[in-house]
């Protein structure tokens, strides 16, 4: 029979011990404040840099805007200039008004076009940048279909009936306008600038006075003398093939105002 310090002893080995229990405890899993410890220190690591990051790139941001609006880094330095034949090159320049060393963000070029299209000869003008540093201005000029005399002054006119230029002497090669007033606003300018450039081009040349009292009335004198009577605007085609029958026989006014009937005298 087993003694009482023998079934004690039996007793302690079955039974677990604290230290096992503890020893179980730190080898086999941590406690859940360590890892919380653990897991949120990398958390908080990342989220700095993040900030950090994003702070980089607005100031990165920042600077690059900064340089290239509101320095000289892609500033103006050259205006080039093109298509110009009676306008100069300087003339364009200068009625452009581009900054020098301005920011080329910082330019409205289409300011810079309106400013051009200011000058009398000019017709058209297209304004663009050129990087890194240059800004391009290509224009077209006015061409002269005709002149206007006022009796003090003689000025060309284009085909929009725009006047443009002041002459010293009536041009050659050209027709004389006779009208109350010229502008492109005004109807019997339009009719005779429509009519005029709807001419055949052998016709057109012998033209060298065209006359218009009202957008109705337009009239042409070649140089031989003869006189035609065109109307206004309407069938010019039509009036020009009838009034090229018509010249082939003898006469000093056609009238092809109505060519239906057409009729010479």
């Amino acid at each position: 029979m087993a003694t009482v310090r023998e079934r004690r002893r039996e007793r302690s080995r079955t039974r677990p011990g604290r230290s096992g229990r503890t020893g179980t405890t730190r080898r086999g899993r941590r406690p859940d404040s360590a890892r919380q410890r653990t897991g949120t220190r990398p958390s908080r690591r990342r989220a700095l840099r993040r900030r950090w990051v994003a702070v980089l790139s607005v100031l990165a941001a920042t600077g690059l805007v900064y340089l290239l609006l509101f320095t000289s880094l892609l500033g103006v330095r050259t205006v080039e200039v093109s298509g110009t034949v009676t306008v100069t090159p300087d003339q364009v320049r200068a009625a452009a008004q581009v900054p020098d060393r301005r920011a080329m963000l910082r330019l409205d070029t289409d300011e810079i076009r309106d400013r051009v299209l200011a000058l009398p000869g000019v017709a058209t003008a297209d304004v663009s940048r050129s990087w890194p540093s240059t800004i391009e201005i290509a224009i077209t000029e006015r061409t002269p279909m005709g002149f206007y005399d006022t009796g003090k002054e003689i000025h060309l006119v284009d085909v929009t009936g725009t006047v443009f230029k002041q002459v010293q002497a009536k041009p050659e090669g050209l027709p004389e306008l006779k009208l109350a007033k010229v502008g492109p606003d005004d109807p019997a300018t339009r009719a005779v600038t429509d009519v005029f450039g709807r001419l055949p081009e052998a016709l057109r040349k012998q033209v060298v006075v065209v006359e218009a009292k009202s957008p109705g009335s337009v009239e042409l004198r070649l140089g031989d003398g003869k006189l035609i009577r065109w109307g206004d605007a309407q069938q010019s085609e039509r009036k020009a093939k009838v009034l090229a029958a018509l010249m082939t026989q003898p006469g000093q006014t056609y009238d092809v105002s109505s060519p239906e009937l057409p009729t010479i005298s």
